[in-house]
């Protein structure tokens, strides 16, 4: 049986994730510890920080790393309300979409320069393919370039600061250490940016992959960026971080919202940029039980926006279902990008399930409904679902 948080949804098998003597997450007690938070001071120290890398029109002032999603368009505004010059840098997402096209359009619009950098498609294809098949992560080719990429032009255009958004190991739990940071470094970017301990150099040579392939999946080097002195901080140690807030200011400014809740979520206005999203929070659903409608619930509980009660229902409704569309487009459609079939992709996702945590029959054959959806041991701790 699977144990969870008492106080929010989040189950034992998270990774990183720790229960106190009370069985509440490190998640919640992080959210916890903002109560005590003197925010004006943190904006303060936000306008001191800001200070000295300001240029005063001999060069940008930071690099914002955006997507042109609901946080990054917050963090694009945040900064241009704080008078400065930032410049925005995506790294193209894997398959991105319309709605997700029409919003960087938009960030555009909030009055930016904009620097969009993608990477060689053939390539990416074979990474998406080659690590949905080696660590179950479709999406580890982006999750890399989102870090590395931004980093990169600051070194390549001399911009030490880099804002950042979250950070991600105290908004959903993780290491104190971690949690409490309020830089990102080479070693949080090696422990908690999306490498599931694969070196970008250990790509090379598979399916013909060479190092010239891998330039900007590449780190900088440690002189490189002490010859800069780059720099990254994350907006939210400075700013309560909140996603549905962020996708409120994001609205207001132009932001465009699917026209109905997104495949496996609980919401319309995140993740819409890229096609293979679904892919993505599907694995982590079958590798600890638990998928993105979880995540969105348990931000809700511990904000007081519904009950625990209510938040469990909600995820017993729509997390972890079998990924057959997502953002309008049938999964087969996703697959081929990649030159892979749907059962090639059932038979991928059953090598990744970890068995413990769903029902299966008296042969230990996993149990599946119509729409090939799998059926947690227990979704609570009150004892195995009936």
């Amino acid at each position: 049986m699977i144990r969870y948080c008492t106080r929010c949804l989040y189950p034992e098998t998270k990774p990183d994730l720790w229960f106190d003597e009370r069985g509440v997450c490190s998640a919640c007690l992080n959210y916890e510890k903002r109560a005590t938070v003197d925010w004006d001071a943190r904006q303060a120290e936000f306008r001191t920080v800001i200070g000295r890398y300001r240029r005063d029109g001999s060069n940008y002032d930071c690099i914002v790393p955006v997507s042109g999603g609901k946080d990054s368009t917050y963090q694009t505004i945040r900064l241009l309300e704080a008078g400065l010059t930032p410049l925005c840098v995506t790294s193209t997402t894997c398959s991105l979409s319309a709605v997700g096209r029409r919003n960087i359009e938009n960030l555009k619009r909030l009055g930016v320069d904009y620097i969009e950098v993608t990477t060689n498609p053939l390539v990416r294809r074979r990474l998406n393919r080659f690590c949905l098949q080696n660590i179950g992560d479709i999406s580890w080719p982006e999750h890399v370039t989102i870090f590395t990429i931004p980093v990169r032009l600051a070194v390549q255009l001399d911009i030490p600061l880099i804002v950042w958004g979250e950070n991600a190991q105290n908004e959903y739990g993780g290491p104190a250490a971690a949690a409490a940071d309020n830089v990102l470094t080479r070693r949080w970017l090696e422990e908690f940016g999306g490498l599931l301990g694969l070196r970008v150099s250990d790509m090379v040579g598979q399916d013909g992959i060479r190092p010239q392939d891998l330039i900007q999946y590449t780190y900088p080097s440690d002189a490189e960026l002490a010859r800069v002195g780059v720099t990254g901080i994350f907006l939210g140690h400075y700013f309560p971080w909140d996603g549905y807030a962020n996708a409120l200011m994001a609205q207001a400014h132009g932001f465009e919202t699917f026209p109905h809740m997104v495949e496996g979520s609980l919401v319309n206005y995140e993740n819409l940029d890229n096609h293979q999203t679904g892919i993505h929070d599907y694995f982590k659903f079958l590798k600890y039980g638990f998928g993105r409608a979880t995540d969105i619930a348990c931000n809700h509980i511990r904000r007081g926006r519904i009950s625990r009660a209510d938040g469990l229902t909600m995820v017993k409704l729509h997390d972890g279902r079998f990924p057959s569309t997502y953002l309008g487009r049938p999964l087969a459609d996703i697959l081929a990008e990649i030159d892979m079939t749907v059962d090639e992709f059932v038979a991928v996702c059953d090598s990744y399930t970890n068995k413990k945590l769903f029902r299966r029959d008296h042969l230990g054959q996993l149990i599946r409904d119509r729409a090939g959806n799998l059926e947690k041991v227990n979704h609570d701790n009150v004892g195995p679902d009936r």
